[in-house]
């Protein structure tokens, strides 16, 4: 009888790749590594303790991303954030949410109420059960949005708004890395829907703008930061 073919190999193959692909965000976004420096595989792999094959495919999602940008030479670099370029994304954005908002009244209709109260109840369950504070929360944050702008029954304005939240969600990340912005986050979404929810779309629209301020505030203050430490960050060494 054959002995089955063991597979820990591979799931401790997977475990660093996740490992490589978490640990190079986190310093990507914080601005560990230096404008314009080449992201060499040999060095990431002794800085992280893994070999070049999870770097590799750590640096391919990155790049889908939009977090490293390849150079001529087929390697890597971080990717600058556009500072001027968030400002319009945000107004972008926010133009957006808020004709999502006034739509139903406008057009003489009314919000879909199930799918509000669906979200209220679901954002309720995130207070309780506070998720850790991460970069892959802007994922849920965006569905939140989405979400309420599909409720006012544009399907044009909710594919915008999905366009936009894709441009913009590099640099959003940041916003979550957090706590306490995970808990003023959920704690806003909630308040935002129950307004709408309740057919008080003054106060709906001044707890979105506050909200998005906050937000942008925030994400501005991470982003520069992040961007100064990349222009006094170390360089790497070159590779042997």
């Amino acid at each position: 009888m054959h002995t089955p073919l063991h597979t820990e190999p591979v799931a401790t193959g997977s475990l660093r790749s996740e490992h490589a692909y978490t640990e190079l965000k986190r310093r990507l976004l914080a601005g560990d590594f230096r404008l314009g420096v080449r992201l060499k595989e040999i060095r990431l792999a002794g800085m992280l303790g893994v070999s070049r094959t999870p770097i590799r495919e750590a640096l391919l999602r990155l790049h889908a991303e939009g977090l490293v940008a390849r150079q001529t030479d087929g390697g890597y670099s971080p990717v600058v954030p556009d500072v001027a370029a968030i400002r319009w994304l945000y107004e972008v954005r926010s133009g957006l949410e808020l004709q999502a908002i006034q739509r139903p009244a406008r057009t003489g209709g009314g919000h879909d109420a199930v799918a509000l109260g669906a979200l209220v109840e679901e954002w309720e369950g995130l207070a309780g059960d506070e998720p850790e504070p991460g970069p892959s929360f802007v994922l849920v944050d965006e569905t939140f949005h989405v979400t309420l702008a599909e409720a006012a029954g544009n399907p044009v304005l909710v594919d915008l708004l999905r366009q936009v939240n894709e441009r913009i969600r590099t640099v959003r990340m940041v916003d979550f890395l957090t706590s306490d912005r995970i808990a003023s986050t959920i704690d806003e979404h909630i308040g935002i829907a129950r307004a709408v929810l309740a057919g008080d779309l003054v106060e709906a629209e001044r707890q979105f703008l506050g909200h998005l301020d906050h937000s942008q505030a925030v994400v501005q203050q991470r982003v520069a930061a992040a961007i100064a430490r990349m222009a006094t960050a170390p360089d790497m060494e070159d590779e042997a």
